[in-house]
């Protein structure tokens, strides 16, 4: 078997714009409206990057606002918002003011302006099979040290929950700070999940782990500082 190094896997993922979980996220450097973002302006922070399909679009427009209304939760565990679209600058900034005059939201983070779709290239934004000049509705989550730890993708007809998208952080953060796994719909303050065991000596005394839920040697909630 032959491994493929770190030099490789980004030599691909230039080539077939496929970024793979755990590895680091593709750097990129771009214009956007609160002028030219890098990836590395982000370290030391969790990154929410998003793109749309296009601006002055419906559902997109409700996406921003929502992620809008919600910058400040983010801000609050330390996560920046990042747009994206195959639009110019001018078209996003157009866009903005148009949502603070119709809506009454401000937009308060940047829109990374992609005409030449490198950055949506590299993220794997463009799928042909839904259009091949716009970045269909994708979002990756990228933690303080740049690697992209979650990306989910929507069809250009539906638009994402930005509640889930910032659940989906929380529960990284806390899989991160206890070393355990989070069950379905997790929500702050519920149980998680203990990692398996690894050896039968360890499966046995799972069975009697005091103040948690045990269900099983391989099936364990607790509480996630306990």
């Amino acid at each position: 078997m032959t491994d493929i190094n770190t030099t490789e896997c980004a030599e691909q993922q230039e080539v077939y714009g496929f970024p793979r979980l755990n590895e680091p996220a593709p750097e990129f450097t771009a214009p956007t409206t609160h002028g030219e973002k890098s990836l590395s302006d982000y370290r030391g922070k969790w990154l929410v990057l998003f793109s749309h399909p296009a601006d002055f679009t419906p559902v997109c427009t409700t996406e921003f606002m929502a992620f809008a209304k919600r910058a400040g939760d983010f801000a609050d565990i330390n996560t920046e918002l990042l747009g994206l679209s195959i639009d110019s600058n001018y078209s996003h900034i157009a866009w903005v003011r148009n949502i603070k005059e119709k809506f009454g939201v401000d937009i308060p983070f940047p829109i990374i302006a992609d005409l030449k779709m490198e950055v949506a290239r590299k993220y794997g934004m463009i799928h042909p099979g839904a259009a091949d000049t716009s970045a269909v509705r994708a979002t990756f989550v990228i933690d303080p040290d740049g690697i992209l730890r979650a990306m989910v993708y929507y069809p250009m007809t539906n638009g994402r929950s930005i509640d889930e998208i910032l659940r989906l952080v929380k529960a990284l953060q806390t899989s991160d700070k206890y070393g355990v796994a989070t069950p379905e719909g997790w929500q702050p303050g519920d149980a998680v999940i203990v990692p398996p065991p690894g050896t039968v000596e360890e499966a046995e005394k799972r069975l009697t782990m005091e103040g948690a839920e045990v269900k099983d040697w391989y099936f364990v909630k607790k509480k996630a500082n306990t």
